[in-house]
């Protein structure tokens, strides 16, 4: 069969990444968390002070060029890691520090350009499921199969504080829903990629739909387009 390219969209916490993960495991593919490169893109600005309490954006421009990432796969875990100029640091991008300051590194045009370069490369011989905010639209326009999640902002911030306390992280759930809910506007009025739905796009509301039940139409849907390459 034919690989193609499969790239899923959405807002934050949809669970974008679970499916992408899962769906590259079934088909063999390979998966790419582009929103684990903006996240170690925002770590390298909170520990250069670029941004935080104060904002020096133009010198994170400059030091684009000094930041390296790289995809480095974990046998244990079965999953590749994120590693920043060659220290691996998956843990802390996932902090609510990092969260709170992503949207807004990630509207940084040279930012975006610089990522989704590295991305389009990654993705030259298909085979691969991808997911973040502007895959469909601007990452892989033509990508065969296109889908977009979504679910209500309380769904999404309930997720999101279950998974910061199963990490020891001491946040409140209302810290966590108006982070959700400031992301959701930076992600898609800015001004460079905003988030929206390709007008190919397959949409899933999954705010009251189980895992299993979302990968499985998911699946389908990438069998379907799959079997049609052939």
């Amino acid at each position: 069969m034919g690989k193609i390219t499969i790239a899923i969209d959405g807002y934050s916490s949809t669970g974008k990444s679970t499916i992408a993960k899962k769906l590259a495991n079934a088909l063999n593919y390979i998966y790419v968390d582009t929103g684990a490169m903006y996240r170690a893109v925002t770590l390298h600005a909170l520990n250069k002070s670029y941004v935080g309490s104060e904002e020096d954006l133009p010198s994170l421009i400059a030091d684009l060029p000094n930041i390296d990432l790289k995809f480095v796969p974990n046998p244990k875990l079965g999953m590749s890691e994120m590693f920043l100029n060659g220290n691996n640091v998956e843990k802390e991008i996932r902090a609510m520090e990092v969260s709170r300051h992503v949207s807004k590194v990630a509207t940084i045009p040279e930012v975006r350009h610089k990522l989704v370069e590295m991305q389009q490369q990654m993705g030259k011989e298909k085979g691969l499921v991808m997911d973040g905010r502007d895959i469909g639209t601007v990452v892989f326009p033509d990508a065969e199969l296109k889908i977009y999640m979504t679910a209500s902002p309380k769904a999404r911030a309930t997720r999101r504080y279950k998974e910061l306390l199963d990490r020891g992280e001491i946040v409140s759930y209302e810290e966590v829903l108006e982070n959700v809910q400031k992301r959701d506007f930076i992600d898609s009025t800015r001004e460079v990629s905003p988030l929206r739905k390709a007008d190919d796009a397959i949409e899933f509301d999954n705010s009251d739909m189980g895992l299993e039940e979302q990968f499985e139409r998911v699946y389908a849907s990438a069998q379907q387009v799959i079997e049609n390459q052939t």
